[in-house]
């Protein structure tokens, strides 16, 4: 059973930075994919970005240029490096794993295909 802990949410004014973090524990050397997604009361999941067991990554039309996905296989890691920090950006941001296949007709899959689920980590982003 995989468990996904995210961190290092918070509140920053627009223009800054932020780094989340999810830690990855309860699984072997089996390959998963992951994936940032964010949601705001009254709206759907929106997938940010993601990211295969060889690093290939995709990141949403909203964030490009702004956010990136990066993992430490070392660490169990993944990380969502988040800059340029927009108030449109505020919402609870979940990590999410899947195992492979990664991408579906060359697209991250949809939220209700990921099998596991951090708690969330709230990021607020003043004006």
């Amino acid at each position: 059973q995989v468990q996904l802990v995210e961190s290092g949410g918070g509140s920053v004014q627009a223009g800054g930075s932020l780094r989340l973090s999810c830690a990855a524990s309860g699984y072997t050397d089996s390959p998963y994919c992951f994936g940032w997604f964010r949601q705001t009361p009254g709206k759907e999941r929106e997938g940010v970005v993601a990211i295969d067991e060889y690093g290939s990554t995709s990141v949403a039309d909203s964030v490009k240029g702004r956010f990136t996905i990066s993992q430490d296989n070392t660490k169990n890691k993944v990380y969502l490096q988040m800059n340029n920090l927009k108030p449109e950006d505020t919402a609870m941001y979940y990590c999410a794993a899947i195992q492979p296949p990664c991408w579906w007709h060359n697209t991250p899959p949809p939220p209700s295909a990921y099998n596991y689920w951090g708690r969330g980590t709230q990021v607020t982003v003043s004006s």
